[in-house]
């Protein structure tokens, strides 16, 4: 029951350890070589495409969540709808978090 979120928490905290060195660097990326601009290009589309399924994913848990609690009480689907809307706000704005932090490191 609990294993999922320790997996997940154990990928992230491995994904800081692997990033860290990157924030090391005397020089930007542009001046130092060619090659790494053009990986970092690469590689913070791939992280931008990550970031995308992984909003879209939580965006139908969380859809998926309130039908079924809207389903169960449709007295409080008033609430859940409410609830549901900033939550997906949130979750949408983790995307364009990631966006904007991509756009200020290239």
């Amino acid at each position: 029951m609990y294993r999922k979120p320790l997996i997940m928490l154990f990928l992230a905290g491995m994904l800081l350890l692997v990033v860290a060195p990157a924030f090391a660097q005397e020089k930007p990326l542009k001046e130092t070589d060619p090659r790494v601009a053009i990986w970092a290009m690469i590689l913070s589309a791939a992280v931008m495409g990550l970031v995308s399924c992984l909003c879209a994913w939580a965006q139908s848990s969380a859809l998926s969540a309130a039908c079924e609690g809207i389903a169960r009480n449709p007295a409080a689907a008033g609430d859940i709808r409410g609830t549901l809307i900033i939550g997906l706000v949130l979750i949408e704005s983790l995307a364009l978090y990631s966006l904007v932090v991509i756009f200020i490191k290239i």
